[in-house]
């Protein structure tokens, strides 16, 4: 059943249609003026308006425009004695659904209503899923970043973004054993910060691990306190605060937002534990070739288990060796950093960048096929041609770099396979133009027995 505004200056007209509407189990308010419409619509929420284009005190198109600007989810149906083209195409692009002329029968008004709020719902359906999508790419980005800084950032303004609160401030622990620590804030001024936090920091030392809805500060009408957790270890907690009414998902979304920010946490810690372990290069900060080889393996288990791929970018900087040669190997050094930040820069937070040795370079790009993996070696590529290295200092450099690109399983199913492949791909392109990126194939096979080191020093 829905709700049904009837707007019509002839009373037979009303009783009529309003008898068909009701016998379609519809609940219908009639009445006969734009005025008395404009009331009806301030008083009340309605799924579908039926209205004639000819009233005695105004126009069916003024009640059309209303509705679309202040209601745009109520369809609007249009019934009129006027059987002519200009009118329908005006109330169509106006924003009717339907355009119906006298007189109607109960089938045809029964109908016209019912495919508008069959449209109706599928938008609000189509509406609802865009939001769930758009969640769940937000909470991917949480749960993939791996700095604390841009964390804490992207985790504060999805929570804003995605409940409706006007303020969120994030607490977290900057070591195990460590007391909460206010790391982030969105929406507050620096006169509010330190009259909420001094009204929240009690809540916080005394959270539990389920959301907690707290006594609001001065000028908030609700706050949560949200655990960031995962499994049974709290690794923060997020206040939202809102200045009106939480909307009816807010609390479901910033508890499957909270989920993935204590996942990002705890990965937070690993990753500082995989630094301890030495897994970092110490020129770049870049992942290094044994970090590479424990990747790999996960990342083929984990491909081989789902049925997915992802491809190998191998990099190697043209006329390297030139660069050492004329201004020497500290200039060279802090060029080989400046590419991995350009590198850096043109992928994914979840991918995994490693400096391969030398001046050569591999990229892991997770869920992505050749087709994919080919545009973002394109740029790379393209920012590397168009970049001016250590300008800062004075140099001005310009590097290209040849790429090699090989995926799983299109090319390989085994990580030596990989990398020789990716690697074959890039070293055509060194005997050729360089700067350029090859794609592995068929003439470039690797060799069952073909395995990699690490590279002595550049190839130039």
């Amino acid at each position: 059943m829905a709700r049904i505004l009837l707007i019509d200056d002839e009373k037979m007209a009303r009783a009529l249609y309003g008898d068909y509407l009701a016998a379609g189990g519809h609940e219908v308010t009639a009445v006969g003026t734009v005025a008395e419409a404009k009331d009806a619509l301030a008083r009340e929420r309605f799924d579908a308006v039926v209205t004639d284009l000819l009233l005695s005190d105004g126009d069916g198109m003024e009640v059309l425009e209303l509705v679309k600007s202040n209601f745009p989810s109520t369809e609007v149906v249009v019934i009129t004695a006027l059987d002519k083209v200009d009118p329908a195409v005006r109330a169509i692009k106006g924003g009717a659904s339907e355009y119906l002329v006298k007189p109607v029968s109960p089938e045809a008004l029964q109908h016209a209503v019912s495919r508008a709020l069959t449209a109706r719902q599928l938008l609000r359906e189509n509406e609802k899923l865009r939001q769930h999508v758009a969640l769940l790419e937000t909470a991917q980005r949480i749960a993939t970043t791996l700095d604390r800084e841009k964390l804490v950032q992207t985790a504060s303004h999805a929570f804003a973004q995605t409940t409706g609160a006007a303020t969120v401030l994030l607490y977290l622990r900057p070591g195990r054993g460590d007391a909460f620590r206010l790391e982030g804030v969105f929406g507050s001024g620096e006169g509010d910060r330190e009259a909420v936090e001094a009204a929240l920091r009690p809540h916080v030392e005394s959270a539990g691990t389920t959301l907690q809805k707290i006594a609001a500060p001065d000028g908030f009408t609700a706050a949560w306190l949200v655990p960031a957790a995962d499994g049974d270890q709290i690794f923060g907690h997020v206040a939202v605060l809102f200045r009106q009414a939480p909307p009816e998902e807010a609390e479901q979304s910033a508890q499957y937002l909270a989920r993935h920010l204590g996942l990002a946490l705890r990965n937070l810690g690993r990753f500082a534990e995989v630094e301890d372990l030495a897994y970092l290069d110490d020129l770049t900060h870049l992942f290094n070739v044994r970090y590479l080889d424990l990747v790999l393996d996960r990342e083929l288990k984990s491909a081989k288990q789902t049925s997915g791929t992802f491809s190998l970018l191998f990099l190697d900087l043209d006329y390297f060796k030139s660069v050492n040669d004329t201004h020497g190997h500290l200039v060279g050094s802090k060029l080989l950093v400046e590419v991995a930040r350009i590198i850096k820069g043109c992928v994914r937070d979840n991918d995994v960048v490693v400096r391969y040795g030398g001046d050569e370079y591999v990229i892991l790009l997770r869920a992505t096929d050749s087709g994919g993996a080919l545009k973002v070696a394109e740029r790379i590529r393209r920012t590397m041609e168009t970049h001016q290295f250590l300008s800062r200092e004075g140099y001005g450099l310009q590097v290209t770099t040849c790429i090699g690109v090989a995926s799983y399983p299109e090319h390989a199913q085994d990580k030596a396979s990989l990398l020789d492949f990716a690697d074959r791909a890039m070293y055509r392109g060194k005997k050729g133009s360089r700067n350029v990126i090859y794609m592995a194939s068929s003439g470039l096979e690797a060799t069952p027995a073909a395995r990699h080191s690490v590279p002595t020093g550049p190839r130039g």
